[in-house]
This record gives structure tokens, C-alpha cells and sequence, in this order.
């Protein structure tokens, strides 16, 4: 089969499927054969807790696998439109069965999320994008490592300790995750589960419902982590979770001098706090010949505001599925507070918002 995906993906092949492309005539044939098109199938979808669940996928050759840590842009027919999220991978590397897996929280106003947790069903066909992300382990696992998460934030921390765990890693990982409750809590189980293998160790804090007995209480402090002896300074530490857990756990990190230490991932963009003085202007759609009033919102969310309906995945900056060119004006970075004010450049439009007036080619 290598051998003839080599020839399909040829220059010579490609010329002869113009203005197609040689995946459009395979698609014909069976939706699973392509040549660079990553689809899958579901296998199964195991509901984890009461919004939350696990989709297992089965696919096509055109795959090349993941690192612990990333994600792939899932792309589902609803209602005869292809959606586009983004989603964490959740399983361990380590799979033997050609399977892997992406959990998801069903957000109240998330369309995808809502359909995937109530309405997925096996065997329906999935489009993928490879792995994505930087969010991932390094080759060299240290001896010390701090996983940390918060509510559907332990998706991807949940693919790094399976798959240490899976590898037989030696040094010590603590794992600490933060849950309302257990009842919230996803993977319950296998947490359980994990608690008893002798290189992890495994801490969870419900904050609303305080399991009893339980040594941590509440949201994050650092007395949480000078409870479990934890060094700042020589543990590296990954988090994914809510922006306000983040950002606390970034400042902590900061205050110590420790943020070299710290890698982190959001699952939900902070809140965003301008100047009143930047929220003026108009911020003008020039493909769309539409102005409107600079309120300070997001590119992404002034426009869907419009009436617009520009491509997106991820709404965190992640994935670049809603980058276009701003044409001219200044737009501030939401995450890092960067402010971008060079003629036609390519911005991410969920994670930017206008600083003045702007102009972007949508």
C-alpha cells in the first residue's frame, strides 16, 4: 500500500486529477481511502460522566500518530454541514489496536460538543487533521514531573500519564487535578486506578464537594503544592485547564521565579480586559463591505455578531483554522497582550480584538 500511495501522491497523478485532487476521486471509491486526508470511523463513544465523553477512532493510513499532549481538528457532518472543532487526544501512544481517542465536554453552548455527547454514533465518518500542538512531553522525560489539571483540562494530561504509565517510566510524576466533584470528575475509574501505581501519585481536589479526609481543599494555592513537597524550581510542570486556574498557577510560578519550569495549555481563553479606550473604532469586513462599531470583543465573535460565519476551530489561537490577513489597524493578542499593528499581516481572529480601527479581509 506504500507503494501505491507513493505513485497517487506523484506530480504526475496530481497534474492528471487537476483541478481535483487525487483524494476527491478516491473518496468516490470508499470515504476512508486517501492519500493525504486523515478521516476515521467511530468505534465507540463511552460516556464519562453526565457531559463528558470519550470518542473512540479508528483511522484511515494516512494517520501518522500523536504525541502525548496534542490535539486534532475533528470535522463532523451536522445536519449536512461539515463542523470543525478542535479536541484533545486522550489515549496512551501505546495502543495497540490502531485506535486512539479524543474526549470531549459538552459545553451549553457548544453545537459540536453537544451533538458528539448526545448524538455520535459508531461507524460515522470523522474528518481529522494530523496531531497539532506544542503542549507536549519532551523526548528525555525528566525524574521529576508535575502534571496539574483542571475540570475537562485533564484530557490531554490524562494521554501523557497513560502513556508514561504504558512506557514504564521510572521517575516520580505527581499528578494533581482539580474537579468540582467526583461526579464531575472524568475517568473516575482509571484515576482510581492509577493511584495505586507505585511511580505516580495521584491527587485530586473536588472543590465543592471535599472528599473525605482529604489532605487539599479547595481551588489552588501554593500551599497546595508545599504540602506535597513539591521543589518549583526543579519539577517541570505542565497544566491545562481553565483560564483563571492557569493564570493563578502562572503567577505562582512567576513569583518564585519558576516560570521556565512551567508549560501550560488553556482549554478556555481568559477573560478579555481592555482599556475603555480601546474599544472604539469601527472594525470594518472589507470582503464584506460591513462596518460596525469597535465593542471590544473578538474578531471572531464581532463578526458572528455581524452575521458573518468565518472558519474556526479551536476559539483558543491554537489551531490557525481562523487565521486571515488584517488589512490595516492595530488588534491585541487576548493570551499575551501583544499588540499587532503592521499593514497585512495574518492574525487569528478568535484570540484577537481590535485596538482602534481595524481592517481584516473577511
Amino acid at each position: 500500500m506504500g507503494i501505491i500511495r507513493k505513485a497517487l501522491n506523484s506530480k504526475a497523478v496530481a497534474t492528471m486529477a487537476t483541478p481535483h485532487t487525487v483524494d476527491h476521486f478516491l473518496d468516490q471509491l470508499h470515504p476512508m481511502l486517501a492519500v493525504n486526508n486523515v478521516r476515521a470511523r467511530v468505534v465507540e463513544v463511552i460516556h464519562e460522566t453526565g457531559v463528558a465523553s470519550t470518542v473512540v477512532l479508528r483511522p484511515n493510513g494516512t494517520w501518522t500518530g500523536f504525541k502525548p499532549g496534542q490535539h486534532v481538528q475533528f470535522g463532523v457532518e451536522v445536519e449536512g454541514k461539515r463542523r470543525i472543532r478542535c479536541f484533545s487526544v486522550s489515549s496512551s501512544t501505546q495502543r495497540q489496536d490502531g485506535l486512539f481517542s479524543v474526549s470531549v465536554k459538552a459545553h451549553p453552548d457548544g453545537y459540536v460538543s453537544q451533538y458528539l455527547h448526545r448524538e455520535l454514533q459508531p461507524k460515522t465518518l470523522v474528518y481529522l487533521s494530523q496531531a497539532e500542538g506544542e503542549f507536549v512531553l519532551p523526548d528525555d522525560v525528566p525524574d521529576n514531573l508535575l502534571l496539574m489539571s483542571g475540570g475537562s483540562g485533564i484530557t490531554p494530561v490524562m494521554s501523557m500519564v497513560r502513556t508514561l504509565v504504558d512506557t514504564g517510566h521510572q521517575g516520580n510524576v505527581t499528578f494533581l487535578h482539580y474537579a468540582r466533584s467526583r461526579t464531575d470528575e472524568m475517568f473516575s475509574d482509571e484515576l482510581d486506578a492509577i493511584e495505586s501505581h507505585p511511580n505516580v501519585r495521584m491527587v485530586r481536589v473536588y472543590t465543592r464537594e471535599p472528599a473525605p479526609g482529604a489532605d487539599l481543599k479547595g481551588r489552588f494555592d501554593i500551599e497546595h503544592l508545599k504540602q506535597l513537597g513539591i521543589d518549583l524550581g526543579s519539577t517541570l510542570t505542565y497544566i491545562c485547564g481553565p483560564a483563571g486556574l492557569i493564570q493563578t498557577v502562572k503567577d505562582t510560578y512567576d513569583e518564585v521565579g519558576a516560570l521556565d519550569q512551567l508549560r501550560l495549555e488553556f482549554f478556555k481563553i481568559p477573560s478579555v480586559n481592555l482599556d475603555a479606550a480601546d474599544a472604539t473604532g469601527t472594525l470594518t469586513f472589507d470582503d464584506s463591505t460591513l462596518e460596525v462599531p469597535n465593542d471590544g470583543r473578538t474578531i471572531l465573535e464581532q463578526a458572528e455578531a455581524a452575521g458573518l460565519k468565518p472558519a474556526y476551530g479551536c476559539r483558543m489561537g491554537v489551531c490557525n483554522t481562523c487565521a486571515i490577513k488584517k488589512k490595516h489597524g492595530a488588534v491585541r493578542h487576548v493570551i499575551s497582550g501583544e499588540v499587532q499593528a503592521n499593514t497585512d499581516e495574518v492574525i487569528k481572529i478568535c484570540v484577537s480584538t481590535p485596538v482602534g480601527d481595524a481592517c481584516v479581509a473577511l
